[in-house]
């Protein structure tokens, strides 16, 4: 970790706070406004987020498309209007029948590829406007499904909740970018007559940073530091060594050769992070159509 302004911040974010309201808290502590976040997290939810300042803001859009993984609690017997525990209770029905294998089943169901249709009340826009807003405003819009992928959900705690008759499921959930842990919720619900709604939400990992590299406010506000640049890249993307003649054409927006040693699905599977040969970050590369061009120049060399 540095002191340096240029880097990542890998804050562990307290429940009640806005991902926005994170993104001013570190403003001051940095003394700039250009820091920004990627992947945002509900109020209600806690843990792993991922803050750019300075030029590592420019790495925020590529870390935001990378998996995330989650711990989370699934209240199954009462619906909410926000999908969590955020919003009033629109319908309560009794969980009491479900079995464990009733839930293996739909759990199941709920893995791999799928379709979601994100909450009523997210930050999807629609003509424009978020759908929060228009939920807000009494004019809920009619979201389409998109398509994610759920890579792990595997129940870790069954236990019985309120009166006896909710039931609160306790769950890993490793998944893309884009997915709604909330709709994961709410379909766990629906798929078995219940209904369902989030009442925990805790981000574990996003792409290669995880709670082992993550900071407290608090811990910030007694020490500030960021992770350099070049090791922020390290942790997230695939790495390339380049040779000075590399970094120096990298640098000025030249195109190199593709790695030999990758193999061509490899070429499109995302950002590679390109080092000089003295370890400064030059680029993030992309590697398609028998060439790697550079997304974004972080250094000349």
């Amino acid at each position: 970790m540095s002191a340096g302004k240029d880097g990542l911040v890998i804050v562990d974010k307290p429940g009640g706070m806005t991902s926005h309201d994170v993104v001013a808290r570190i403003r001051r502590l940095a003394g700039t406004r250009r820091v920004g976040h990627a992947g945002t997290l509900d109020p209600m939810a806690t843990g792993v987020l991922v803050v750019g300042v300075e030029r590592a803001t420019r790495l925020l859009g590529y870390l935001a498309l990378t998996e995330k993984q989650y711990d989370a609690t699934i209240r199954l017997g009462q619906s909410s209007g926000t999908d969590d525990a955020e919003g009033e209770i629109t319908d309560v029905a009794p969980a009491t029948h479900v079995t464990d294998e009733m839930l293996a089943k739909a759990v199941r169901d709920l893995a791999g590829e799928i379709q979601q249709v994100p909450p009523s009340v997210s930050a999807i826009k629609v003509d424009g406007q978020r759908a929060y807003r228009l939920t807000r405003a009494g004019a809920a819009p009619d979201l389409k499904s998109r398509p994610v992928t759920v890579y792990e959900f595997t129940i870790t705690a069954v236990r019985p909740a309120g009166d006896g008759h909710l039931t609160d499921v306790d769950a890993t959930v490793r998944c893309s970018s884009g997915t709604y842990i909330r709709a994961l919720a709410r379909d766990l619900g629906n798929s078995l007559g219940t209904g369902g709604h989030l009442t925990r939400l805790r981000r574990t990992r996003v792409g290669g940073y995880g709670l082992q590299d993550a900071r407290t406010l608090e811990q910030l506000a007694g020490q500030f530091e960021v992770m350099p640049l070049a090791d922020a890249a390290a942790a997230a993307f695939p790495r390339r060594d380049l040779s000075a003649d590399e970094a120096r054409r990298l640098a000025h927006g030249g195109r190199l050769a593709p790695e030999m040693h990758r193999a061509p699905a490899a070429q499109t599977e995302g950002p590679t992070a390109a080092f000089a040969p003295d370890g400064t970050l030059i680029a993030l590369l992309e590697e398609q159509a028998g060439q790697a061009r550079p997304l974004v120049v972080f250094a000349a060399s």
